[in-house]
């Protein structure tokens, strides 16, 4: 009796001592803040948490998205026995020991069981193979969490029984939802900027901003104040990171800047601009989804190579994440603004537009489709030459509807490796029959 009395006085005590993260954790799926794609009324993961059908899955997302949390949820929903280990510290024997007791536990008491497995990516090939085949065989169902790329940490047959789903960082209205909540349970208020600033530096991650807020509230509550408010000068104390004045407005002038330094071939302009964006704390994950599209929109066949850079580094900022990203981020500006420039990609694709917008262009009869039975019957495919059977690897052929046929989208120009490409279809057109050039 007095170890229960104990037992119960050490988990009151935890309770109140715990980190604010800790104590904020959701106890039902409406609780959580952030991942509606996933969970919200009517998504998939929220339907099979609820009817307690869920599967082996990995949940992979970065830092303070609620992977953790999730697990928890599903142990409160679920009929099955939870259990969890931490992959950093979990052994082989461990996950033996684990399936052997699911064996038992299904005999003896018809019950299933969860294995949560935190970190999984840190399992080497061995332990993750020795979970295959109670994974495999439904003896045991996985709930994986990972902060990397699971098809690159975690090996094919484990992944191929396991649903991935996808973990997005926090909204900037979710973060702040997060932080009131932490505030209410603090008995803190925060001035808008400070706010803000504990929003913007978290970066997406619900963990950080809760942590940084008790650190603010601490510092807060050092004042002779009821109830402590939090001022900007605590939140840039309590991260260490100065607040830059980055308002609606800012954002989008500045995005505007940097496109055009680059645009413009202006390598130092596009370094400044995402150096002051990097220092307000945008989201690094739109600085270079506007270069991905920079890389086609105004380099395009120019420098098809840049295509490739830009998509490289937002993948960098997904796996390395700030503030090592930022030499990914850095790397893509200098390639990209150095790069010869080319809109044509853009303009053909708004000719092309122009023209399938009313959808009334037949497919000629050599161009559909042959292979089903009866469609020779049709016509289908009669008259077609297959490029790779001429030496040249290329015929002289039409490819679109006859209304069309003789309209150009795409001009190249003499920029870059366009002008290579000009002189091939130059060649091209040169070498069609007379009747075909009109």
């Amino acid at each position: 009796m007095s170890d229960d009395l104990f037992a119960a006085a050490a988990a009151e005590r935890l309770s109140q001592t715990a980190p604010l993260a800790d104590r904020l954790r959701p106890r039902t799926l409406d609780e959580l803040v952030g991942q509606q794609h996933l969970l919200g009324p009517g998504k998939p993961l929220r339907s099979l948490i609820e009817s307690d059908r869920l599967s082996s899955a990995i949940l992979w997302g970065p830092p303070g998205t609620g992977k953790t949390t999730i697990a928890r949820l599903v142990a409160r929903s679920t009929a099955r026995a939870y259990i969890q280990l931490s992959a950093v510290t979990a052994t082989v024997k461990d996950v033996r020991e684990v399936i052997a007791s699911a064996r038992d536990r299904l005999g003896q008491h018809d019950q299933g069981t969860i294995l949560f497995l935190d970190e999984v990516h840190r399992f080497n090939r061995a332990q993750q193979d020795a979970l295959l085949p109670a994974v495999e065989s439904g003896l045991v169902t996985l709930i994986g969490a990972t902060t990397e790329n699971p098809y690159f940490e975690v090996n094919p047959p484990l992944r191929s029984r396991s649903t991935l789903f996808r973990l997005e960082p926090l909204e900037a209205d979710e973060l702040a939802e997060l932080l009131r909540r932490g505030m209410r349970a603090e008995g803190a208020v925060a001035d808008d900027d400070a706010l803000a600033h504990l929003s913007t530096q978290a970066a997406g991650d619900g963990r950080q901003a809760l942590t940084s807020l008790e650190v603010a509230v601490a510092l807060a509550s050092a004042r002779p104040e009821d109830p402590p408010r939090i001022t900007l000068a605590d939140a840039e104390n309590a991260l260490g990171a100065s607040a830059v004045r980055y308002g609606r407005d800012e954002h989008y002038d500045i995005i505007s800047a940097f496109i055009k330094g680059l645009r413009g071939s202006d390598p130092d302009a596009g370094l400044y601009w995402l150096s002051r964006m990097l220092e307000a704390g945008e989201d690094p994950r739109f600085i270079a989804r506007r270069m991905v599209i920079l890389a086609s929109e105004d380099i395009g066949m120019a420098d098809s190579q840049a295509l490739v850079v830009a998509d490289a580094a937002a993948r960098a900022v997904e796996f390395v994440g700030l503030p090592e990203a930022q030499l990914n981020l850095a790397h893509a500006v200098v390639y990209l603004a150095t790069a010869p420039k080319s809109n044509t990609v853009t303009t053909a694709l708004g000719r092309a537009r122009a023209d399938a917008g009313d959808g009334s262009g037949e497919v000629p009869a050599h161009l559909r489709d042959a292979h089903y039975q009866g469609a020779a019957g049709l016509g289908h495919g009669a008259g077609y030459v297959y490029p790779h059977d001429d030496p040249q690897g290329w015929v002289s052929q039409q490819y679109r509807p006859d209304r069309f046929d003789d309209r150009r989208y795409y001009h190249p120009s003499q920029h870059g490796a366009e002008k290579e490409i000009h002189q091939q279809m130059m060649r091209r057109r040169d070498d069609k029959p007379e009747s075909e050039t009109g």
